[in-house]
């Protein structure tokens, strides 16, 4: 197991909802640790940059309308093989497919509106954190419960 950093996003129909504090006690509730978050709203240009890797497809636009709607709340997340465990929490991008108990399964109404946005991987998730955040807006710490919680 490695301890590593993920980047997290609650989308528009996550903040509208009033489901923010749901889903950031989740991610806590499993021992993953917060390391950075804030409310922003999406300019186009941070928009089209997030989702860069799929300009020229038919979703692009509506995606980066949509993600520019309303505020997100981003986030770093911190913990021994975060980017699995969380991905695994928020359970599979279309919420019709995904399974009760993650948070698409419980909160999510289709694939366009599915509340969070997760890093798929180690080298996604490097260039989300640093495209969202500097990185004194990262903090570190030692949370109480980590030595009962790893090895």
């Amino acid at each position: 197991m490695a301890k590593e950093q993920t980047f997290v996003m609650i989308k528009p129909d996550g903040v509208q909802r009033g489901l923010i504090g749901n889903v950031i006690n989740r991610f806590e509730q499993k021992g993953i640790k917060l390391v950075a978050m804030k409310l922003v709203s999406v300019s186009k240009d941070l928009a089209e940059k997030h989702y860069g890797v799929h300009k020229g497809k038919p979703f692009f636009e509506p995606t980066v309308k949509y993600i520019t709607s309303s505020p997100v709340v981003a986030m770093v997340l911190e913990g021994e093989n975060a980017i699995e465990i969380v991905r695994g929490m928020m359970g599979k991008t279309n919420p019709s497919e995904a399974s009760p108990g993650t948070i698409r399964g419980d909160f999510g109404q289709f694939i366009g509106r599915n509340i969070v946005h997760g890093s798929d991987g180690k080298d996604t998730a490097e260039f989300e954190i640093n495209l969202w955040f500097s990185k004194e807006e990262l903090t570190s710490y030692t949370r109480i419960d980590e030595p009962w919680l790893t090895e």
